[in-house]
């Protein structure tokens, strides 16, 4: 590997980051297990980065994509493509939005930055509301609309964005407030903050955010958030690229906790419908996916390959309920980790909902994030044969702990076992 890791280092950029001291390469997997190089298995609690949703080498997935390559490969979108219109049918009906079309990208950042084309022609504004300690891509646009410094690596922008509280519930100025007066705290701030501004186009925001460390809102927040938006005609873009498909367990969709006035305009989705295929995209209300006065094709997105993919990989979850796996599962996994965390002095919290966990580190007896500790039991992990991510705001220190949705309960118990060991080495 240490071959491999100098070659990386030859001809890849500085800021592309690498897990681990010795980083590995991984070779193939199964099921919700994977292996290196050298023949380590390891039990895999992050899926590469939420994406590998169903299964690891999920035979379905695979043959369907086998199949498409032996007819096609590529098309574009100048062409009438079956798999593509399949799959946004199902896509469609999924969404809860009304007369919804869908257009498909090739990542997150790809369809969080045709959201905001979207969302900026059809209201003539560049103003955007965004969440702090949010996350939503690495392009100019959607790093512009980052509110994690972390991944935020210019303050150059195409947007005039303005932060919101609210995406997370146990740090800032409202921590200490009851969730019904952490809420009307927000929206209070949301008033204030469009008080002194005009012609918002939207607002953009993750319902859990992922990169910063898996923290959510109260639910209904988005909701109340909705109502003030409402009245001033500004668009909500819901950013699904990591809660969607049931990964939360209770709901299908993250804004679904937040539902009380109805579904967003705007969605957005990839990572794990394609199972590890590029897929990404948007789905919005037919007038406002229409407002583009321009030619646009995809030359890549909706490929007949991936459009496979995704459609095999979303009638197996279906088909298995994986969304009522991740509520049952992730409830017990969530549990056995609360108790965990309990007895060790570094986790100031752990928190999450079905399959989307984070253990926040601090420094025992402070509130001090501890990303020391978090880089240290993230390698502790992958010694033991256990791998997991790590995020946050305050200095990456939670550990991300985001399985496929058909890990099984011994699996469950395996890995919390293991993390378990991690926390205490430290």
């Amino acid at each position: 590997m240490t071959d491999l890791h100098a070659r990386h280092k030859a001809v890849l950029p500085e800021w592309l980051a690498l897990y681990y001291g010795s980083p590995i390469e991984i070779t193939h997997g199964e099921g919700r297990h994977v292996w290196d190089a050298d023949g380590n298995r390891y039990l895999d609690f992050f899926g590469g980065i939420l994406t590998t949703m169903t299964a690891h080498a999920l035979p379905e997935v695979t043959k369907a994509v086998a199949e498409q390559a032996g007819r096609i490969i590529h098309s574009s979108t100048l062409y009438l493509n079956r798999p593509m219109v399949e799959l946004a049918e199902r896509i469609a009906t999924l969404s809860g939005i009304p007369d919804a079309r869908v257009f498909f990208t090739t990542s997150g950042t790809e369809a969080n930055d045709t959201a905001l084309l979207l969302a900026t022609t059809y209201r003539r504004s560049q103003q955007i509301l965004a969440m702090r300690n949010s996350y939503h891509g690495r392009s100019f646009s959607t790093v512009s609309v980052t509110g994690n410094k972390a991944w935020s690596p210019t303050g150059l922008s195409p947007l005039q964005t303005l932060y919101v509280h609210g995406g997370v519930r146990t740090r800032g100025p409202f921590a200490a407030l009851s969730d019904a007066r952490f809420t009307e705290a927000c929206v209070a701030d949301l008033e204030d903050l469009l008080g002194h501004t005009r012609d918002v186009a939207a607002l953009i925001a993750e319902p859990v955010q992922g990169v910063g460390g898996f923290t959510s809102p109260p639910d209904g927040l988005y909701a109340a958030f909705r109502e003030v938006l409402s009245r001033h005609g500004i668009l909500w873009i819901s950013d699904e690229v990591q809660t969607g498909w049931g990964r939360t367990g209770e709901h299908f969709w993250g804004w679904q906790a937040h539902a009380e006035n109805g579904p967003p305009d705007i969605l957005t989705f990839a990572k794990g419908i394609g199972n590890g295929m590029s897929v990404g995209g948007v789905v919005a209300r037919a007038e406002v996916m229409n407002c583009l006065d321009a030619n646009s094709i995809s030359t890549f997105g909706g490929s007949p390959v991936t459009m496979a993919a995704g459609l095999a990989n979303l009638g197996h979850l279906l088909e298995h309920d994986l969304q009522g796996n991740a509520r049952r599962v992730g409830g017990l996994l969530i549990e056995r980790l609360r108790a965990i965390g309990a007895a060790v002095p570094a986790v100031r919290e752990v928190r999450g909902r079905g399959l989307m966990i984070g253990v926040e580190l601090v420094k025992p007896g402070t509130d001090e994030a501890d990303p020391k500790a978090a880089g240290k039991v993230l390698e502790a992990a992958r010694d033991s044969g256990l791998l997991i991510g790590k995020g946050g705001g305050h200095d990456t220190s939670v550990l991300r702990i985001a399985p496929p949705l058909s890990l099984t309960v011994a699996e469950a118990e395996e890995g919390a076992s293991l993390l378990e060991h991690a926390l205490r080495s430290i």
